[in-house]
């Protein structure tokens, strides 16, 4: 038996288990993890197609598609949990950012206003010459906290993601460069904040390259997380048998915080059935 079969097997015994009593059903799905998955990993696919097959597989919720496809999509009866923003390389960081990145903050807000979505996410930039970290600190913050009262009035979730800066084999596996990359920075950052409305978003996958311990991480941070993001590692490949995170235990700690909000899929499929590895992902991740 293949570790990744292995791993799933509490799961599917948790489902037929499920069927005798509508009761014990409704129990075990209220403390099953929220699903999503990320739309950009699964290009060249279309985002409403993605979103069926998502749907028909059984997750909740999308994110990182274009917006001009939201209308489509939450037709389907799919949510979308995560709305996008200004990107990573163009963060508060630098001053010269600032406008852009709180024009495109509240328009990603009212954003997720229309489409019932509970977080926007946003970035710290990457390091700046002749910035220092203190300064990089205050001018993040600075920005933040012309945004925060937006959020907080339209009921809207920021969600600071860590990055990993160590990957620099694909673009999206990895930014060298990223300010943000240390996870204990970014915590310090959205206690500063001291918003409700401002949250961090623990990516397992880039927490696992910088810093590892996941579960101790994620029990010492849950309070301030918004949002969480999957994908195997290394590689940011599926969740199976080729790579090091074990995720059952983990989705097990993160649902053991009383964390109630989405886990989105967001690795990179490597085999020829990109939707039979989302369906695998969805399987090990609902326990």
């Amino acid at each position: 038996m293949k570790r990744r079969d292995f791993l799933t097997v509490p799961a599917v015994m948790a489902s037929v288990s499920s069927i005798s009593s509508v009761g014990v059903a409704d129990s075990q799905n209220k403390n099953r993890a929220r699903q999503s998955v990320m739309g950009w990993c699964f290009k060249p696919m279309e985002p409403v197609d993605l979103a069926k097959q998502a749907k028909r597989i059984g997750l909740e919720a999308i994110e990182g598609i274009p917006a001009s496809s939201y209308p489509e999509v939450t037709a389907l009866g799919l949510k979308i949990s995560l709305v996008g923003s200004h990107g990573f390389a163009t963060g508060p960081l630098n001053p010269e950012n600032h406008a852009e990145v709180e024009s495109k903050l509240r328009e990603s807000i009212d954003l997720a206003v229309q489409y019932g979505a509970p977080n926007v996410i946003t970035f710290t930039g990457m390091h700046q010459k002749g910035i220092s970290d203190e300064a990089a600190k205050n001018n993040c913050l600075d920005c933040w906290k012309r945004v925060i009262g937006y959020a907080e009035k339209k009921k809207i979730g920021l969600v600071l993601e860590h990055l990993n800066s160590k990957d620099d084999s694909h673009p999206m596996k990895g930014h060298p460069g990223y300010w943000g990359d240390d996870l204990h920075r970014c915590a310090d950052l959205v206690n500063a904040m001291d918003s409700p409305n401002f949250k961090l978003l623990f990516d397992m996958y880039h927490v696992q390259i910088m810093h590892g311990d996941l579960i101790r991480n994620i029990k010492k941070y849950h309070s301030i997380v918004g949002h969480y993001h999957t994908a195997g590692n290394p590689g940011r490949g599926e969740l199976d048998d080729t790579q090091e995170i074990n995720y059952p235990p983990v989705i097990r700690a993160i649902l053991e915080t009383g964390y109630q909000g989405f886990i989105a899929q967001e690795f990179i499929p490597t085999s020829d059935d990109p939707i039979r590895s989302l369906k695998e992902a969805y399987e090990v991740c609902n326990v």
